[in-house]
């Protein structure tokens, strides 16, 4: 099973909750197309909690007899076994003209592997209670597995076949691609996809992050079988690979499970250099015409990659902003004063070679004139006065409670470890974490406020009439490496 993410790689949770958690309490857009495993299942693999005070204390760098590395959490409070890991490279190695070969690969790799065809795969995942998905972001591929600890042994080789001899066959790549397609085409009379879309390709024109992960009518019919063996074998490789596991299971154990499944991939990845990028700068408005009730506004300009020093300024303020769900300004200011729309939130998006900040409202077509005033008014005034003190007292108190819930489980927790990895956080990072938190000053959020909301904002509509004349967007900056 794939799940392919609309806007990719790191979100935080402020304001917009959703099934997974990562890094800073990220989440993403999933949709889910394919069910692997039945709802029975999912309810049998609840994972286990473990508080983040706990898996501070046992999170351990596990390297394989083989030379294989992971974050480990052993856990014996329930028999269950939770692993995530990522290569590098993601859907920004997809071919220019063939966006959309990583998802169709996440689709396609457990369609059948090995000596076993795509009907015996999943019966042998259900029959063991075995989950196994993979998707697609801008920049990494990433996969999950959960397992009963007895089942450990079959769930890894039924992985390690998926990795390493997928079958690629015809009947399962046009099954799988009618679907893809057919999501596509829903696609185009869906408000908050077309606004994704023009969002992603007024930010970032021409550059690779200006594709949707899961290509377009156009490329996906495109793409062959070689492609994606193309894919998988220049991506699929034991350098670019980060692994997190967390539950019932010895380092000694896992260590030889870890060479089973991944040490016969390549040693080395053939990757497609990817430029930096700089997304557009705000402000600029565009339209799209769709004949729908609901006016959906996407909104956002150029963000604060993770490893820039003020990064956690940029997190503690952006909350109070549009993360803190219905304790934001935007909420208040939008729903609650003036009762424009039902939702509103906005939040941070980093990726390898750039950042965003991104958020979203849907209203009446005839007060979305009225909702885009809103924002832009709250928008200019964060980024004028900055917050306040109890405003920055409040968020850096919410920010580090919430921490406990944003790891209360093992898959959350195991996600959260590769997150780390990949945004190349230290191994004691949860320890260290609200401590960072608390260090923002009042100072600092004014100087992040500023940063991120100065210019403006990029707006895009999409409904029934213009609410604001189209302008048009300037091509980002590119950068080289």
């Amino acid at each position: 099973m794939a799940r392919e993410e609309a806007l990719g790689d790191g979100l935080s949770d402020q304001g917009h909750r959703c099934r997974q958690a990562r890094g800073e309490a990220f989440v993403t857009y999933p949709f889910l197309r394919r069910a692997a495993v039945s709802l029975a299942t999912g309810a049998a693999l609840a994972l286990a909690s473990l508080s983040p005070s706990q898996a501070a204390a046992k999170i351990q760098r596990l390297v394989s007899p083989g030379g294989i590395e992971a974050w480990f959490v052993q856990d014996a409070t329930v028999p269950l076994i939770a692993m995530e890991y990522s290569f590098a490279g993601g859907s920004a190695q997809d071919p220019r003209d063939k966006s959309g070969v990583a998802n169709l690969v996440g689709d396609l790799l457990d369609e059948g592997s090995g000596d076993l065809d795509s009907k015996t795969f999943h019966e042998r995942l259900d029959r063991r209670a075995i989950e196994l998905s993979f998707s697609a972001t801008r920049d990494t591929f990433r996969g999950s597995l959960r397992m009963l600890r007895d089942n450990k042994d079959e769930a890894f080789d039924l992985l390690r076949s998926a990795l390493t001899s997928p079958h690629f066959d015809t009947a399962d790549v046009e099954r799988i691609r009618s679907q893809v397609i057919s999501g596509l085409r829903r696609e185009t009379t869906n408000p908050t996809s077309l606004a994704s879309r023009k969002f992603l390709e007024v930010a970032f024109g021409d550059h690779p992050y200006g594709r949707q992960t899961n290509g377009t009518l156009d490329s996906v019919p495109t793409i062959t079988v070689p492609d994606m063996k193309d894919y998988v074998g220049r991506v699929l490789a034991k350098d670019g690979l980060k692994i997190a596991v967390v539950g019932d299971v010895d380092p000694e154990t896992l260590g030889k499970l870890l060479d089973h499944t991944f040490g016969a991939l390549p040693a080395k990845a053939n990757l497609t250099a990817v430029p930096d990028v700089e997304a557009a700068k705000p402000p600029q408005r565009a339209f799209v015409t769709l004949d729908v009730p609901q006016t959906v506004i996407t909104f956002g300009g150029p963000g604060v990659k993770r490893n820039d020093p003020n990064f956690m300024a940029a997190y503690v303020v952006n909350h109070i902003l549009g993360g803190g769900g219905l304790s934001s300004r935007l909420y208040r200011e939008v729903r609650e004063k003036r009762g424009l729309a039902y939702s509103v939130f906005e939040s941070l998006l980093w990726m390898e070679h750039s950042a965003i900040f991104i958020g979203n409202t849907g209203t009446r077509a005839d007060r979305a004139s009225d909702t885009i005033d809103a924002i832009d008014k709250e928008v200019r005034r964060i980024a004028e006065e900055g917050p306040t003190q109890k405003e920055l007292d409040e968020a850096k108190s919410y920010l580090k409670g919430s921490q406990m819930l944003a790891l209360d489980t093992s898959s959350k927790l195991a996600q959260a470890l590769l997150q780390y990895q990949q945004d190349k956080l230290p191994i004691d990072y949860i320890e260290k974490r609200n401590a960072i938190v608390d260090a923002v000053t009042l100072d600092d959020a004014k100087a992040a406020a500023k940063r991120l909301w100065g210019q403006g904002l990029l707006t895009v509509v999409v409904g029934r009439t213009p609410q604001a004349a189209a302008q048009p967007a300037t091509p980002p900056a590119t950068k080289s490496n």
